[in-house]
């Protein structure tokens, strides 16, 4: 009875498929970079009502039929856009965390991280408060979406939260601070974007600076036994 070897695959076929598969993984992603990158041009000139997918898709060298390989919606372009931009965000509050060494010096790391990305990024705030051309209006980007971007920018704002328990803060009260921190940050930059603060003669860094020291003083008061 004959035995007939059994077939394996071959070493230098499997890995030319491997290759052939990262190739297209690579120019797949390379694509979607350029499309994200038209994408927030085109945002940040006609918002997201105005934006259409087939300035996008010029904006990137494609047709707005090719566009529907990589993202489903304008909306879901959109959502992108801003994710990365959150990433980015909570990336630059953790990188700042980091390098902290006491409660105290966690929560201004963060609470002030959070402040210069914005600062130094005004159209990422923009895009997080829909503020091309039209103002800011109550809309979302479907519901799966909005909790994954609420998501992201609650981990973003989480260090402030965390580094406030510590210093003895509630779990409610940590949660209010980081509105705080949120609304404060996001107030001072709406006033400096728009030149309003010079009414004041004031500083947007100095006055949130201002501000998160006050609120570690009044987290360290309250809880005088835990070293800031």
């Amino acid at each position: 009875m004959f035995k007939f070897p059994v077939k394996r695959g071959i070493p230098g076929f499997e890995m030319a498929k491997e290759q052939k598969i990262g190739r297209q993984k690579a120019v797949n992603e390379h694509k979607r970079e350029l499309i994200l990158d038209a994408a927030r041009a085109v945002f940040e000139a006609e918002g997201l009502e105005g934006a259409s997918l087939r300035a996008i898709a010029a904006g990137a060298g494609y047709t707005p039929a090719a566009l529907y390989f990589h993202f489903e919606s304008k909306e879901a372009i959109y959502a992108e856009v801003l994710r990365c931009s959150l990433e980015n965000l909570g990336q630059a509050v953790a990188r700042a965390v980091s390098r902290a060494k006491t409660p105290a010096d966690r929560f201004r790391a963060a609470a002030m991280a959070f402040f210069r990305y914005y600062a130094d990024n005004p159209k990422d705030l923009d895009l997080g408060f829909y503020l091309f051309r039209g103002g800011i209006k109550p809309r979302g980007l479907g519901r799966e979406r909005d909790d994954i971007l609420n998501a992201a920018l609650e981990s973003a704002l989480q260090p402030i939260g965390l580094a406030a328990q510590v210093l003895g803060a509630g779990r409610e009260q940590s949660r209010s601070l980081m509105a705080d921190i949120f609304a404060h940050a996001a107030g001072l930059l709406l006033l400096a974007n728009t030149g309003r603060i010079r009414m004041f003669g004031a500083s947007a860094p100095h006055l949130m600076e201002r501000f998160v020291a006050a609120q570690i003083v009044a987290l360290t008061e309250k809880a005088p036994g835990v070293s800031p």
